[in-house]
């Protein structure tokens, strides 16, 4: 029974992930919409209806079967040409920016609605244009489908021209950041609400005694499903906490869980399933994944074959604010599930990871820049001086400053330039 639950969630997370769930269903709802009006067309309501509207009813065989024609070629180009813009996006971002941005460009839920729509109309106009192939001229009673038709034509029109214009919002690389800035500090908030109004310390697994399990394969660990876990587990009052942080790279044989009451065999299974550690990371709904976005964006920008420090400083003004947002969460949290004895330890990225993952990219890129350098050591500086930060965080943003300091020395030939610079740490 948990073995079919954990893949029904991961089939769901697939399925809805997907670039054709959208499409599909939008495109099965036409096809439902094509039969429904074809078998309510001669209803005295429907027939009522079209007496009060007979100049936009097609009496006409030939004429109904050359609208639909028209439309189906019409549409069919618009949805190869929007398919196309599609590809161009998906291209010119992962050369100019970063491979990791296209799951959010491809994910955009407008964009999947409006090519669903482009696919569902064109099965509503294959149905009619098979019906009136069965039925033949003697059957006149296609009049108000062939006007939603149209109507459904003139709608897609409509869209094409909202596609473009939103396509061409979505590529630029001001908005790239901003979405990936405002989803991240999103996440980030979150994280930090969970840790209210929770009274936890490091006293609670300071205790050496406890039993540590290993990873049995190697990936990014995902989450901890509770509801995976078997009931006489949660009905005991024991602790377990859990080491890596959410898209943690594990290895094999690593050590992945601490449990602080020994357990039997088959609980250790349990633990063991509840764990999803996945063979790649799912950046897009943490906020340690969208600074790793924007951390790749920064570093691509200062490439040799880019060159584009204006996207680079735009991308470390925002990475200071979230590194300041992330600073404050605690290491630890502690979760009490309801109805359960079982208390759950998570572990956050601690300062010295963010500081290796995010920062040491771009300072490995930046110290030939001072324009570039200027920014990231404002950025650090902001972020030492901002309140809430946990304290036993500064010693790693101090330990990045001294590092920037050194490579600036190093690398800056211009005594103005390193000067000013280095007057922010004074």
């Amino acid at each position: 029974m948990k073995t079919a639950l954990k893949f029904l969630k991961k089939l769901k997370s697939t399925i809805f992930s997907s670039i054709a769930f959208y499409p599909v269903l939008i495109s099965v709802a036409f096809l439902l919409l094509a039969v429904t009006l074809l078998l309510i067309e001669n209803l005295e309501v429907v027939n009522a209806f079209k007496k009060k509207i007979p100049f936009l009813i097609v009496q006409d065989h030939e004429t109904a079967r050359t609208i639909l024609s028209t439309l189906f070629g019409g549409i069919l180009s618009l949805t190869v040409f929007s398919f196309t813009m599609v590809m161009v996006v998906l291209n010119q971002a992962s050369t100019n920016f970063s491979p990791r941005l296209l799951p959010g460009l491809i994910s955009n839920k407008r964009h999947q609605i409006i090519l669903g729509f482009y696919i569902g109309t064109l099965l509503y106009t294959i149905i009619l244009l098979m019906s009136l192939g069965a039925y033949g001229p003697s059957k006149n009673a296609f009049g108000f489908s062939i006007m939603v038709s149209a109507s459904l034509g003139a709608l897609c029109i409509g869209l094409f021209v909202y596609f473009i214009h939103s396509i061409s919002q979505a590529i630029q690389i001001h908005n790239i950041i901003n979405r990936i800035f405002a989803r991240s500090s999103k996440l980030l908030k979150e994280e930090k609400e969970q840790q209210k109004d929770k009274d936890f310390t490091n006293s609670t697994i300071l205790n050496n005694n406890w039993d540590l399990l290993t990873s049995r394969k190697t990936g990014y660990y995902r989450s901890f499903d509770i509801s995976l876990l078997e009931n006489s587990l949660k009905k005991q009052k024991n602790i377990i906490e859990i080491l890596p942080y959410a898209d943690q790279h594990i290895w094999e044989g690593e050590p992945i869980l601490r449990v602080r009451d020994s357990l039997s065999e088959d609980e250790i299974e349990s633990l063991h399933f509840c764990m999803y550690i996945l063979s790649n990371r799912h950046e897009d709904d943490s906020g340690v994944g969208g600074m790793i976005k924007l951390t790749e964006v920064a570093v691509k920008a200062l490439s040799p074959g880019v060159n584009d420090p204006g996207t680079a400083i735009n991308a470390i003004s925002k990475l200071g604010q979230l590194l300041s947002q992330a600073l404050k969460i605690e290491p630890k949290t502690l979760e009490k599930i309801s109805g359960c004895e079982i208390l759950i330890i998570h572990t956050k990225i601690s300062a010295e990871e963010l500081m290796r993952i995010v920062v040491q990219p771009i300072r490995e890129y930046a110290k030939t820049d001072s324009a570039v350098a200027y920014e990231l050591m404002s950025a650090l500086i902001y972020i030492w001086n901002t309140k809430q930060v946990c304290t036993n965080y500064l010693t790693a943003i101090s330990n990045e400053i001294k590092a920037l300091e050194i490579d600036l020395k190093t690398n800056i030939n211009n005594n103005q330039d390193l000067k000013r610079i280095l007057d922010l740490v004074e």
